[in-house]
This record gives C-alpha cells, sequence and structure tokens, in this order.
C-alpha cells in the first residue's frame, strides 16, 4: 500500500466533507467550498471524522493513483480551513504593485504598467507597495497564480533585480572582472 495514501484525512472542526455517487468529494468549510473529482480506481468513505482512501485493485496505475487522490483530499481539507498563502517580494528600483478591484496594476521596470486578472478564489494583499499575498482555499490554483505574477519580472543573479518568492534564496553572479 501506498505510504501517503494508506493514511486516512482527518477531519478539522467546521468542515464538512461528502461524496457523491460520482464519485466528487465535496468539502465545505467556513468561507469556501472545494471539489475533488476522484478516479473511479480509488474508493472513498467518510467515517468516524475521517476519510479513508482505498483501491480496487492492486495494477500499477492505480497504486500511483492512491498517494495522489489522498494528497489532493488533504489539500482540500487544509485549504477549506486554514487556505493556502504565497508572498512574493518585488525587489528594483520603482518598481510597485496595487490591487485596483479584480486587477494587481504592477510597475516592474518597463514602459508601461502591468496589469494582472486576479482569478476567481484568489485574494490578492499588497503590503508595502513591494510586497504581495497572495491568498486562497485551492493550493494548486495559488501556486500557478503566484507563479504567473512572478513570471512578468523572474529575479536575475547579477543585482537580484525582479519578483521572488519571500523563502527563495538568488543565488548571486559576480559581474565583469575590469582590467587585466
Amino acid at each position: 500500500m501506498s505510504r501517503i495514501g494508506k493514511a486516512p484525512v482527518v477531519i478539522k472542526d467546521k468542515v464538512q466533507v461528502s461524496v457523491s455517487p460520482e464519485n466528487v468529494v465535496e468539502v465545505k468549510g467556513p468561507k469556501y467550498t472545494l471539489q475533488v473529482p476522484v478516479r473511479t480506481e480509488i474508493n472513498v468513505k467518510v467515517e468516524d471524522g475521517q476519510v479513508v482512501l482505498t483501491r480496487n485493485d492492486d495494477s500499477k496505475s492505480t497504486r500511483s493513483l492512491h498517494g495522489l487522490y489522498r494528497s489532493l483530499v488533504q489539500n482540500a481539507v487544509t485549504g477549506v480551513s486554514d487556505g493556502f498563502q504565497k508572498t512574493l517580494v518585488l525587489n528594483g528600483v520603482g518598481y510597485r504593485s496595487a490591487v485596483k478591484g479584480k486587477v494587481l496594476e504592477m510597475n516592474l521596470g518597463y514602459s508601461h504598467p502591468i496589469n494582472f486578472d486576479i482569478p476567481t478564489g484568489i485574494e490578492i494583499e499588497v503590503e508595502k507597495a513591494t510586497t504581495v499575498h497572495v491568498k486562497g482555499a485551492d493550493k494548486a490554483l495559488v501556486g500557478q497564480t503566484a507563479a504567473e505574477i512572478r513570471e512578468f519580472r523572474p529575479p536575475e543573479p547579477y543585482l537580484g533585480k525582479g519578483i521572488r518568492y519571500s523563502d527563495e534564496h538568488i543565488r548571486r553572479k559576480a559581474g565583469k572582472s575590469a582590467g587585466k
């Protein structure tokens, strides 16, 4: 059995989990609701405040899906109760950002401002114009949104300018050596 797949998912307080006949796990929390479609090779049961995932057969493809779907259900339970957050830091002269409605507007040293449409299910907070917090219940969507924002100006190794994650370390390079 999968090390990850055999562990049950503990349902936190104020979180409700239900399984539809189409094998869709619906997780409802205080602020968010997420749905995780599960393939038919994996059985999902809610019992004693836990979600237990078992597999129908022992084929290689089914074994590989067992831990995956357990992790997806765990992320959904964590997301609706606590949420996920990624923090981005803007480094550079004149680099700033602001939220205007459902648009994140950024000045990143280009000749024009960059407008990023905030996807549904994502909240973006700007702190001190150079720190952007991306929050949401869906872990994959939070990470994807943060990666798309970072892609506008990835950090460069010589001066360290660009958008980086708050916990990311940029390996700096020495510039050209002057003289002989």
